[in-house]
C-alpha cells in the first residue's frame, strides 16, 4: 500500500471530542485503504470509542435513552444525543448477538475442543426462564414535525410478540454472605436469545463448555418456575437436579388465599406464609395434603384449589427445598428473572426503533442487566 493523504479525524472519547491527522493508505490495485493509527487506537472516524460506548450500553439498561444521556453527562461529563446511545447500545447489542451465535455453533461441532475440565466445579447451578418482548414493527419511522412530540405507538397486536429466552449460570460456591442472612453471587454468566427453547439451552451448554464448567462428575442444578419447555430440554444432562423456584410456589398459593380469604387480607397472607414455611422445611406432602382436606364452596374456589394441588403434585420431587438448603444449591432465581423482564420490557422505550433494530437493542439490555 501507498500513502494516500493524511486527514484530520475525531472520536468522541471519555475526555471529550479527540481529533489527530490519520495518515491513510491506499492499496491501487484492490482499492483497499488502511488508517494504522486508527486500527492501532481501535477508533472509528466520527463515531463513539469504545470503553465509552460501553458505559453508555450499561446506563441505557437501567432507563429510557433520554435518562441515559442526562446519567452520562452527570457521571462522565460527556455529552451525547439520546439517538447516540441507542446506536451504540444497537451495535454492541448485535456483535454480543453475533459472538453467542458463533460459540454455540462452534461447541455444537463434534470437533470443536471445550475448556479444560480437568478443574470443572462438582456443582453448577443453571436458571432458565422467559418473557414476552413486544415488537414496535413498522415499514416507516416517525419524524418529528416543527415542535410537535411525536405521536404515540400504535397498541402491539396479536402476533408481533417474540419470545425472549435467558439462562444465569453460577457456582452455588461463589456465594457470600454479604449481611446476616443475605447472600450474594461473586460472579454469574448470562446467556439470552430471542428465540425457542431449544436455542437458548445450546447457547447455555455452548456457554459451558466455554467456561470448562461441565465435566463427567458435574453436577447440573436447573432452577426453574415448572414449564415444561425447561424441564424437558433439562435432560440433555445427565448428572442434574431439577428445583422449582422457591418464590413460584407461594405466588401460586396466593391466587387460591385472596379468592378464599378476599385481596388483602390478614388471614391470607398468614395461611400463605404457614404454607411457605413448611415448604421451606421440605413439608411438601404435608401441604399437599392438608390443601386435598378443604372443602371449599364455590365452584371458582374448587378450581382454584386444584389447580393448586396439581402444580404441587407435579413438582413434588422439585420442592425438597430443605436438602438444596443443606447442599448449598440455592432455591430461586426471581431476582434476575424479575430485573430481566423488567429490562426487556424498556427495550421498548425508544419510539424510533424499527423491529429489526429493535431485537438488537433487546438482545443487549437483557445481556447487561445481571
Amino acid at each position: 500500500m501507498g500513502h494516500h493523504d493524511t486527514r484530520s479525524v475525531s472520536w468522541l472519547a471519555r475526555w471529550g471530542r479527540l481529533r489527530v491527522m490519520a495518515p491513510r493508505y491506499r492499496c491501487t490495485p484492490c482499492q483497499r485503504q488502511s488508517r494504522p493509527l486508527l486500527d492501532l487506537l481501535g477508533v472509528e472516524p466520527g463515531r463513539i470509542c469504545g470503553s465509552l460506548a460501553r458505559l453508555l450500553a450499561l446506563l441505557a439498561v437501567v432507563g429510557p435513552y433520554e435518562l441515559a444521556v442526562r446519567l452520562a453527562y452527570l457521571l462522565l461529563g460527556v455529552k451525547v444525543s439520546a439517538m447516540g446511545v441507542w446506536r451504540v447500545t444497537q451495535r454492541l447489542g448485535q456483535a454480543a448477538a453475533n459472538y453467542d451465535e458463533a460459540l454455540s455453533q462452534y461447541h455444537a461441532d463434534s470437533r470443536s475442543e471445550g475448556a479444560p475440565v480437568e478443574n470443572a466445579p462438582p456443582v453448577v447451578v443453571l436458571g432458565v426462564d422467559g418473557c414476552f418482548l413486544g415488537m414496535q414493527v413498522r415499514t416507516t419511522r416517525r419524524r418529528r414535525v416543527g415542535q410537535e412530540p411525536l405521536p404515540p405507538l400504535p397498541p402491539v397486536e396479536q402476533g408481533q410478540f417474540r419470545d425472549v429466552k435467558t439462562g444465569v449460570l453460577l457456582l452455588p460456591q461463589e456465594r457470600v454472605e454479604t449481611s446476616p442472612g443475605r447472600r450474594s453471587v461473586v460472579r454469574r454468566f448470562l446467556v439470552t436469545c430471542l428465540g425457542e427453547a431449544d436455542e437458548i439451552f445450546r447457547r447455555l451448554y455452548a456457554q459451558l463448555r466455554e467456561l470448562g464448567w461441565v465435566g463427567p462428575e458435574t453436577v447440573v442444578v436447573i432452577v426453574g418456575d415448572g414449564a415444561e419447555w425447561i424441564w424437558n430440554r433439562a435432560r440433555m444432562f445427565v448428572r442434574r437436579c431439577e428445583i422449582l423456584d422457591f418464590w413460584h410456589a407461594p405466588e401460586h398459593a396466593w391466587g387460591f388465599a385472596r379468592l378464599r380469604y378476599g385481596v388483602g387480607s390478614a388471614q391470607a397472607d398468614g395461611w400463605v406464609h404457614q404454607i411457605a414455611e413448611d415448604l421451606r422445611a421440605g413439608k411438601v406432602e404435608e401441604v399437599i395434603a392438608r390443601l386435598k382436606r378443604l372443602r371449599p364452596k364455590t365452584a371458582e374456589l374448587r378450581q382454584s384449589l386444584q389447580a393448586l394441588i396439581g402444580y404441587y403434585s407435579e413438582n413434588a420431587t422439585r420442592m425438597r427445598y430443605d436438602e438444596y438448603l443443606r447442599l448449598g444449591y440455592g432455591l430461586a432465581a426471581v431476582r434476575w428473572k424479575v430485573r430481566i423482564n423488567r429490562l426487556s420490557t424498556l427495550a421498548c422505550a425508544k419510539p424510533e426503533c424499527d423491529g429489526a433494530r429493535l431485537e438488537r437493542v433487546a438482545y443487549w439490555r437483557c445481556g447487561c442487566c445481571c
